[in-house]
């Protein structure tokens, strides 16, 4: 028999959102999860290639495969937001080439990136001094200052893992990630930035935030918070730290 049926306006009715993640990451869906799970709210992952070493060149050979992976996300213009998750791919990218990738195969979507996010969250709380950690190879480290700098952020403490595969990244342990949040923010800083998609922050924000008395920001935080905003849904949704307490 043929059963009758009426149709909706899906898991996307309020608002519907798009990722692309990086091939290696094993971090971000778990910690985007409870974020974008409110009814309405639709959020979709799609994958990019990349290897396991986090290098200048591994990192700018995403940029031929964004649109790729945006155009595997549900048909054009059911998305409202994109984030591109890769905080050290935007800084060797470039934010405006990451927007006109993505938006090549989905142009009517707003597009964001965690580094993005970062910098709407300090002007949000009024951080201009950072205490910067990243688990990145120097060179990396050091694009990615020159970035936030250029930008108008001071630095005023830096620490690095130092770590190139981003396998490890993955498993550092987040009481070392809460260790060093408070090395490098226990000094003359406004804030902490934790960076790196694939580095497990969501569990210890709180805790550090409560040791330094000042916000801390990390990737996946500061790239939720602003998909969230950029579709109108800042406030209205719960998640950690100081960034997502009402104003």
């Amino acid at each position: 028999m043929k059963l009758d049926y009426e149709l909706d306006d899906g898991n996307s009715a309020r608002a519907g959102f798009g990722v692309i993640v990086l091939q290696s990451d094993e971090t971000l869906e778990n910690e985007f999860a409870p974020l974008f799970s409110g009814d309405g709210i639709g959020l979709h992952h799609s994958r990019i290639p990349f290897a396991d070493a986090v290098t200048p060149e591994t990192l700018h050979e995403m940029h031929e495969n964004l649109p790729r992976s945006a155009s595997l996300f549900p048909s054009e213009g059911s998305l409202d937001v994109i984030g591109y998750a890769c905080t050290s791919g935007t800084t060797m990218i470039g934010i405006d080439a990451v927007e006109k990738a993505v938006q090549s195969a989905q142009p009517r979507s707003r597009v964001t990136n965690p580094v993005s996010g970062l910098l709407a969250a300090c002007e949000h709380l009024g951080v201009r001094r950072i205490g910067f950690l990243t688990p990145y190879m120097p060179a990396v480290s050091e694009a990615m200052q020159a970035l936030l700098v250029s930008h108008g952020l001071e630095i005023g403490a830096f620490g690095s893992f130092e770590q190139e595969s981003d396998r490890a990244v993955a498993r550092i342990a987040p009481a070392s990630v809460l260790d060093a949040m408070c090395s490098v923010g226990g000094g003359d800083v406004d804030a902490v930035f934790a960076s790196c998609t694939n580095l497990r922050t969501f569990s210890v924000i709180e805790e550090a935030e409560r040791r330094l008395n000042r916000p801390v920001i990390t990737s996946n935080q500061a790239l939720a918070w602003h998909m969230l905003r950029l579709a109108g849904l800042d406030g209205e949704v719960a998640g950690p730290g100081r960034l997502f307490q009402p104003s």
